[in-house]
């Protein structure tokens, strides 16, 4: 496996733009934690001219950086944050998020009505109190090169095809792979591994590793990477996101649902309790569900929202919503072991 710096040097580009002495942020500053393209500068400046405030976005790259992130100081360095329904649960657990109050968040009323559904929605809720709202989903199939594919691939295992050693593109996390290897291997529950699927499923994430060219953690990144690399198939865990992203960049792509399923996630806005200014928080939720603002998500990131139906609904393909996994730590732990080149024997024991 090679190892490149583009998504460093992103990070660093974003860090740039967002950063801001810590004695220069009091109560009139708003401190988002965001996904890439959730919070573009346009946007952000809309709100801040609104308010009279300061916006300070901080853009992530992963789960795993999501959760230090918040979880670093208790909560107390951020507002608001965006994450997915199943990492929610470990946000709860730790009670680093507050209740919502949706007096002040109107827009959730515009919502379709299956988000509007919260009792459905695994997470959102606790206690009778709401603590998130939905915001934006995806699939995360597999993109690829059609030159490469005169035959669009059918399954995940084409992701260990060394036909396509060090042509492949995979995602740097370790909670999705360890559920997509489990797919692979035909597990019955990728969310819930036990001992002896630990070893299993181990041993054939460093097989991955040896077949792809690298792990990537942002969309640009990998937009950059299948560019200038000749990658014949990525794992699109920004789904539709990448394939308007390659799209645009004039890469000749195919976008499939595997027949193993495509995991899917649904992405939230929620509150840490450390929260400087919690109705100011909730007016940026509130002011995300806006239609134009909702609709500038999608016509420029390609991603669904939650105001607007969505063709992803009308997919007859198997959509394996995103469930908290067995341990998210140990999936964690194994990744940066895996990703270093440790044996595979090792890592599966406790």
């Amino acid at each position: 496996m090679k190892t490149f710096r583009v998504a460093a040097r992103l990070l660093a580009a974003f860090a740039l733009v967002v950063l801001v002495p810590a004695a220069a942020l009091g109560a009139d500053t708003l401190r988002v934690l965001a996904w890439p393209g959730y919070a573009d500068p346009d946007v952000v400046k809309a709100f801040e001219r609104r308010h009279d405030v300061r916006v300070q976005v901080t853009i992530v790259g992963s789960d795993e950086m999501l959760w230090d992130r918040v979880s670093a100081h208790d909560g107390a360095d951020y507002d608001v944050f965006a994450v997915n329904t199943a990492e929610l649960k470990r946000y709860l657990d730790r009670a680093l998020v507050v209740p919502l109050d949706l007096t002040r968040i109107p827009n959730v009323a515009q919502q379709q009505p299956r988000f509007r559904d919260r009792f459905a929605i695994p997470n959102l809720m606790r206690d009778g109190a709401v603590y998130a709202v939905p915001y934006t989903y995806s699939a995360m199939g597999l993109i690829y090169d059609r030159r490469q594919f005169p035959v669009p691939p059918t399954s995940i295992t084409a992701l260990w095809d060394p036909r396509f050693k060090g042509s492949v593109l995979a995602f740097d996390t370790g909670g999705h792979n360890f559920s997509i290897a489990a797919l692979a291997l035909g597990k019955p529950d990728p969310f819930r591994l036990d001992e002896a699927a630990y070893k299993e499923v181990t041993a054939h994430l460093v097989a991955l590793r040896r077949n792809v060219l690298t792990f990537y953690s942002l969309p640009e990144e990998s937009v950059e990477l299948f560019r200038d690399h000749r990658v014949a198939l990525l794992f699109a865990n920004y789904g539709s996101q990448q394939v308007q992203q390659l799209k645009k960049a004039g890469a000749d792509i195919g976008y499939v649902i595997p027949r193993e399923g495509a995991l899917a996630w649904l992405d939230c806005w929620t509150i840490t309790r450390g929260v400087r200014n919690k109705a100011l928080a909730e007016a940026w939720i509130d002011y995300m569900l806006e239609k134009p603002v909702s609709r500038a998500l999608t016509e420029r990131q390609g991603l669904a929202n939650t105001i607007d139906a969505s063709t992803i609904d009308d997919r007859k393909d198997r959509i394996i919503w995103l469930e908290p996994v067995e341990d998210a730590s140990r999936r964690s732990d194994l990744w940066s072991h895996i990703v270093s080149g440790d044996r595979p024997i090792a890592l599966g024991a406790r």
